[in-house]
C-alpha cells in the first residue's frame, strides 16, 4: 500500500466532508434567522427602525358601506344667503361671492364653525383640511357621522380669501341623503394599515405616524350617486397623508384613485 497516496486522499476526503457539513451549517442558521424575522411582529419591525406612531385607536372594529348622491341647491335655501351673488350650475355647484368681504379666521376651529354656519348652506356639516397658499383658499371636506369624507369633488367648500385673510367667494358641493348600509363588516385594525406602509416603502426608518383616523372615501366619484368605503387616513410626519382601504387594506392612490 503506498501509504502516501492513502494519506492524500484521506485529507481530500475529510476536507470535502468539512465543507459539505459547513454548508449544511451556514443553511440551517441562516434558515433559523429567516424564521425569527418571519416570527417579529409589526411592532417589533416598526421598534426596530425607528419607525413610531401616535395612539391608534382600537374601539371602531366594524364599519360599513354608505352611499349618497349629490345635493340639488333649492331656491329657498339660496334666498337664505344673505350679502352674497350666488350662482348655481346643474343645480349641485354652488358659487357665491360676498357683497363685502368677511373677516376669517380659519385657524381658529371656533371662528371657522362660526363663519360656516352663518354663511354657508349646512355649514356645520363641512370641517378644515388645509390651506391653499398659493391660492389663498381655505379647503373644507364634508363630514358624517362624526368621520370626513376625503378629497370627494361632491362634498367639497373651497373659500378663497384675501390678503387681509377675508372671505370673498366659494365654491360649494355637498353629498345629501347619505345612508350606511345595514351589513357591517370587519375593518382591518390601523396597526394592520401602518403595516401596509411600511411593506410598500411609503415608511422610512425614523418617520413617525403623528395621526390615524378612520373616514370615508369614493372611490369611484359618479354625480349621481357615490358608495362611500371606511377609509384609515394616516398622516406621516406631519405632512404626508395616506389613505388606505378599511375593509381591503390596500392603499388608495390619491391622484390616480386606483388601489395599490
Amino acid at each position: 500500500m503506498d501509504w502516501s497516496k492513502t494519506k492524500t486522499i484521506f485529507i481530500i476526503t475529510f476536507l470535502i466532508l468539512d465543507c459539505f457539513l459547513g454548508y449544511q451549517f451556514m443553511e440551517k442558521r441562516n434558515s433559523s434567522q429567516l424564521d425569527v424575522i418571519l416570527e417579529t411582529t409589526i411592532e417589533e419591525q416598526l421598534q426596530a427602525n425607528g419607525i413610531t406612531y401616535v395612539e391608534l385607536p382600537k374601539e371602531i372594529t366594524k364599519a360599513a358601506y354608505v352611499s349618497g348622491k349629490s345635493k340639488e341647491f333649492t331656491k329657498e335655501e339660496i334666498k337664505k344667503l344673505s350679502g352674497q351673488k350666488v350662482t348655481v350650475q346643474d343645480d349641485k355647484e354652488l358659487k357665491g361671492a360676498f357683497v363685502h368681504p368677511i373677516s376669517l379666521n380659519f385657524k381658529d376651529p371656533y371662528r371657522l364653525k362660526e363663519f360656516l354656519q352663518r354663511h354657508i348652506i349646512d355649514g356645520q356639516k363641512y370641517t378644515f383640511w388645509a390651506f391653499d397658499e398659493k391660492s389663498n383658499t381655505v379647503i373644507c371636506y364634508q363630514m358624517y357621522d362624526g368621520k370626513i369624507i376625503y378629497n370627494n369633488e361632491n362634498s367639497k367648500l373651497l373659500i378663497h380669501v384675501n390678503e387681509r385673510n377675508e372671505a370673498v367667494s366659494y365654491e360649494q358641493t355637498m353629498l345629501d341623503e347619505l345612508q350606511k348600509y345595514e351589513r357591517k363588516q370587519d375593518i382591518v385594525p390601523a396597526i394592520k394599515a401602518i403595516e401596509t406602509l411600511y411593506k410598500k416603502g411609503y415608511l422610512e426608518p425614523g418617520d413617525r405616524v403623528t395621526s390615524v383616523e378612520l373616514g370615508y372615501y369614493g372611490l369611484v366619484q359618479f354625480t349621481a350617486s357615490q358608495v362611500l368605503t371606511p377609509t384609515w387616513h394616516i398622516v406621516v410626519d406631519g405632512k404626508e397623508d395616506y389613505f388606505v382601504n378599511a375593509f381591503e387594506g390596500q392603499i388608495i392612490n390619491d391622484e390616480e384613485n386606483v388601489l395599490e
